[in-house]
């Protein structure tokens, strides 16, 4: 007689499970297709900003206060389509890890069917982004050729809880501006629209990101713990710092050379993004995840 022997469901699993089934459950009530929900048709209106002037790069220095109100409009519409640039090329490297770590798992799990979701989205997103940073008249921005290679090296070694809590940075930066920037109506509504859809998404992703985090940490001992607690504050320094390219400011008429200059000297800035994360730092203190060779990097990534 046959048996069937299945594999028993623990505790931890059934949890897994349900947290998965809420999110898809969720992503059925509340997804929105970027290709029909943004106004790609109407042209671009230049009298907008591409971004909430506050999280320019150059808000609050002496270059910003002599430039003219169109040059910051063009200024911050270059800065969105570089964030969103830098957010294709992430999310590009999400995929794979995520691919990579439900490789050959229970298709029939309901975490693995939110990890295919998550991908699904990320899929759209990028798509939206590329056609977002287009429309606002940018060219492609792309990370420099170290952060390049070191990303194809990331997306190689990194899994577990370094993949997940490297994801869960980068959702974490992006989801702090993109709320303000949704809500500014100094912003070109299309911008706005892309905005509200990625923070919505990925609020699902973040969720998700920080419990596969808790859950491979469980199983995680001191010196990959520490490892990893390094490869993320490395991850985290080279996206942040990627996230606005210098040609930036040469395609909106400024001089490029001043405006670097005074960009890395602007406290302003740090200190925004210092609060966007403190959201994120708190989790990663919470989990052991900030030693003290990971406090170098956030520390120099201004997100600590």
């Amino acid at each position: 007689m046959a048996t069937n022997i299945s594999r028993p469901r623990t505790k931890s699993h059934t949890v897994e499970e349900s947290i998965a089934r809420r999110l898809l459950d969720s992503s059925a009530q509340l997804s929105y297709d970027p290709l029909t929900e943004v106004d790609w048709e109407t042209p671009l209106d230049e009298n907008f900003h591409g971004a909430s002037p506050e999280w320019s790069t150059l808000y609050g220095t002496r270059y910003w206060d002599e430039l003219t109100d169109a040059q910051r409009k063009a200024l911050t519409r270059q800065e969105a389509a570089s964030v969103a640039s830098t957010g294709i090329w992430f999310e590009m490297i999400l995929q794979q890890m995520v691919l990579r770590d439900i490789y050959a798992k229970d298709p029939t799990d309901d975490t693995f069917q939110w990890a295919l979701t998550e991908i699904a989205d990320e899929c759209r997103h990028s798509i939206m982004f590329a056609r977002g940073a287009k429309k606002l008249g940018a060219p492609a921005y792309r990370p420099h050729r170290l952060a390049v290679e070191l990303g194809r090296l990331f997306k190689t070694v990194a899994f577990g809880e370094a993949a997940y809590a490297a994801i869960l940075v980068a959702e974490e930066v992006l989801d702090v501006m993109q709320r303000d920037w949704m809500r500014d109506e100094r912003v070109v509504p299309f911008v706005r629209t892309i905005n509200n859809i990625h923070v919505v998404e990925e609020s699902r992703h973040m969720k998700f990101a920080r419990d596969e985090t808790r859950k491979h940490l469980a199983h995680a001992g001191r010196i990959r713990r520490r490892a990893h607690a390094l490869l993320i504050a490395v991850a985290a320094y080279v996206i942040v710092t990627s996230m606005v390219n210098r040609k930036v400011y040469a395609n909106a008429g400024l001089d490029e050379e001043r405006a670097v200059r005074e960009a890395r000297a602007n406290e302003h800035h740090k200190s925004m993004m210092r609060s966007s994360c403190s959201g994120l730092m708190a989790f990663l203190s919470s989990v052991g995840l900030l030693t003290k060779p990971a406090l170098f990097f956030y520390e120099r990534a201004n997100l600590i």
